[in-house]
C-alpha cells in the first residue's frame, strides 16, 4: 500500500433520502457543516451484468468548507484499506485540501469496495471476491460521479480525481476510461504497469540505501547472506529468535517458512525505504521517524558487532521503538496462511491484506521478489509469492499471468493514451519503477521528485521538506489551474 497504502471508489443513490442532506440548492445543502460525517451511496454489486440487480452501500466522506459556486469537484479515491478522516480534515493541511482552498473545490473521499466499511458481500469468501477488481471500482466511481452531479446540480462542474499508489493508478485510469466524467487526474506514485515479478522494487531499495551511504546496502547484503546461512541449521533457531526479538521460537518446517521469515525481516528495511521521511504522522502512522538514515546509521555501527548483529539490532529497534510492538510477529508461513484464509470481515487479515492479495493474484502481480542480482536480499523468489495465490485462493500461476496481461491490455501500461493526467513520483520510492517518470506529452506530464519517497507530495507540507518537494506541489497546482480553464 500507499500513501495511504495504495486505494479507490464510490457510488450510488437512493440513500441520500436517509439523511436529508441532498435537498434544495447546493449551497443550502452544503452550508450544513457535514465534514467527516459518513455518508452512504447505493452501488451495483456487478456493474458489468445488467441482469444482476444486487446492490450494496458504499461509504464516502465530504467536505464543503472550501466550496465556492462554480468551483471544481475533487474526488479522492480510497485504496486497499479503510478511508482515513484525516485526509478530509481542514486542520491537517494535506496537499489536495490546500489546492481545494485555492480553487474553491468541493471534496469527496470514496472508500474502495471490499475495504473499510464498504462491504458488497456478507464476507470475503473467494467466490465473493470475484466482484473485487479495479474495473468494478472504476465503475463505482463513474456511478458515484454521475449520481452526485445530478443530486447536487454539479453536472457542469469539472471533476478531478486524486489518488496515491494503487488509488493513484485508479485516478489515471478513471480519466482514461471515463473522460466524459473525469476532467483531470493527479496520479501520485501510481504503478501503471502490472507485472508478476516486480524484482525492480529491491533494486530501487539498493540505490536508495547507497545514496545515503555507498557502504550501506553492501552491509545489509552481508548481514542477510549471514542470516540465510544461519537459518539453514536448526541449531541456530534459538539464537535467531533472540537476535531479532521474534514473538515465538523460530520454526522452519518448509521452504515457505524460510521464505516467509526472510521476506518479513527484509520488509523492515523495504518499508522504511518506501516511506522514507514521508509526513505520514498526520494520519497516525507509526514509525515515521524511522528512516533510511536510521537503517544506515545502525548498519554502520561497528560496536554492535558483525553486520548480521547490526541488522538484527535494526529490526528489534524498529519493532519496539518505532512500531511500538513488544516483539517481531509470528514467524511461520502457516500462521500467516491461516490469517489470510479467514474470510470474515472481522478476521485478522480483513483490514485489507486478504483483499489486496486477491487483487495482486488476479490483476496486478506486483510481487516484490528477491530475484534480481542487484539488490541486498535473497530467499524469497517468485515461486514463493505465486504459490500463495494457490494456497489462499486456489489461483494457478497460469491464471495469475493471464490476469496481469489483461490488466496491461485494458489500461495500456506505460503507454496510457489519455490527456490531463499528471504523474508525480519520488526517486526513493520503489514503486516509481512501475510508473511514468518522464513526461509523455504536455497533457501527460511526469514530475519526478529527487530524494522523496512514496506519495510524498500528497502529505501536509512541513518546514523540513526538501525544496524539490515544495516545487513539485506548486508545479502540480499550476498544472491543475491550467487544466481547469480548459473545456
Amino acid at each position: 500500500g500507499c500513501c495511504y497504502s495504495l486505494t479507490a471508489v464510490i457510488f450510488a443513490c437512493l440513500c441520500f433520502a436517509c439523511d436529508g442532506f441532498f435537498t434544495g440548492n447546493i449551497h443550502r445543502n452544503i452550508e450544513r457543516q457535514i465534514s467527516n460525517d459518513q455518508h452512504w451511496i447505493s452501488q451495483k454489486l456487478d456493474h458489468f451484468n445488467g441482469a444482476d440487480s444486487r446492490a450494496w452501500k458504499q461509504k464516502f466522506l465530504v467536505t464543503e468548507t472550501y466550496y465556492r459556486t462554480g468551483g471544481p469537484v475533487f474526488l479522492m479515491i480510497g485504496g486497499e484499506g479503510p478511508i482515513n478522516n484525516q485526509w478530509m480534515s481542514t486542520d491537517s493541511g494535506s496537499t489536495w485540501l490546500t489546492y481545494a482552498k485555492k480553487l474553491g473545490a468541493l471534496c469527496f473521499l470514496l472508500e474502495h469496495r471490499f475495504y473499510g466499511d464498504s462491504h458488497p458481500t456478507v464476507d470475503l469468501r473467494t467466490e465473493n471476491l470475484q466482484f473485487l477488481s479495479s474495473q468494478q471500482a472504476l465503475a463505482d466511481l463513474a456511478h458515484f460521479r454521475t449520481v452526485m452531479a445530478k443530486q447536487l446540480g454539479l453536472t457542469n462542474s469539472k471533476w478531478v480525481a486524486f489518488g496515491g499508489s494503487y488509488p493513484g493508478a485508479l485516478a489515471a485510469w478513471s480519466r482514461l476510461k471515463y473522460p466524459n466524467l473525469i476532467h483531470a487526474a493527479v496520479a501520485s506514485s501510481a504503478p501503471l504497469h502490472a507485472t508478476v515479478n516486480f524484482s525492480e522494487y529491491l533494486e530501487v531499495v539498493w540505490r536508495a540505501l547507497a545514496a545515503e551511504n555507498p557502504k550501506c546496502p553492501l552491509l545489509v547484503k552481508k548481514a542477510f547472506d549471514t542470516l540465510n546461512e544461519l537459518i539453514k541449521d536448526p541449531k541456530n533457531y534459538e539464537n535467531i529468535t533472540k537476535d531479532f526479538n521474534l514473538c515465538s521460537r523460530l520454526q522452519i518446517q518448509s521452504e515457505k517458512d524460510r521464505a516467509y521469515i526472510l521476506d518479513s525481516l527484509a520488509d523492515s528495511i523495504m518499508s522504511t525505504v518506501q516511506y522514507n521521511n514521508d509526513n505520514r504522522a498526520f494520519e497516525s502512522a507509526l514509525g515515521t521517524n524511522c528512516t533510511i538514515k536510521t537503517v544506515c546509521g545502525v548498519m554502520s555501527e561497528e560496536s554492535l558487532g558483525e553486520p548480521y548483529y547490526r541488522f538484527a539490532a535494526f529490526v528489534a529497534l524498529r519493532t519496539t521503538t518505532y512500531l511500538l510492538q513488544p516483539c517481531f510477529k509470528d514467524p511461520t508461513y502457516s500462521a500467516n496462511l491461516q490469517d489470510l484464509r479467514n474470510t470474515s470481515y472481522s478476521g485478522p487479515a480483513s483490514g485489507g491484506e486478504r483483499q489486496w492479495l486477491y487483487q495482486t493474484c488476479t490483476e496486478f502481480g506486483y510481487f516484490q521478489t528477491s530475484d534480481s542480482p542487484n539488490q541486498p536480499f535473497s530467499g524469497f523468489g517468485l515461486q514463493y509469492h505465486v504459490e500463495q495465490c494457490l494456497d489462499i485462493f486456489n489461483i494457478s500461476t497460469k491464471t495469475l499471468y493471464a490476469g496481469v496481461d489483461q490488466t496491461n491490455e485494458n489500461y495500456g501500461s506505460y503507454d496510457i493514451r489519455a490527456t490531463r493526467i499528471v504523474f508525480p513520483n519520488g526517486s526513493i520510492d520503489p514503486w516509481h519503477a512501475l510508473g511514468i517518470t518522464s513526461s509523455i506529452s504536455d497533457d501527460l506530464p511526469a514530475i519526478f521528485i529527487k530524494g522523496t519517497a512514496h506519495c510524498a507530495n500528497m502529505y501536509p507540507a512541513r518546514a523540513e521538506d526538501i525544496p524539490q518537494l515544495n516545487l513539485a506541489r506548486e508545479h502540480i497546482f499550476q498544472i491543475l489551474q491550467k487544466w481547469l480553464k480548459e473545456k
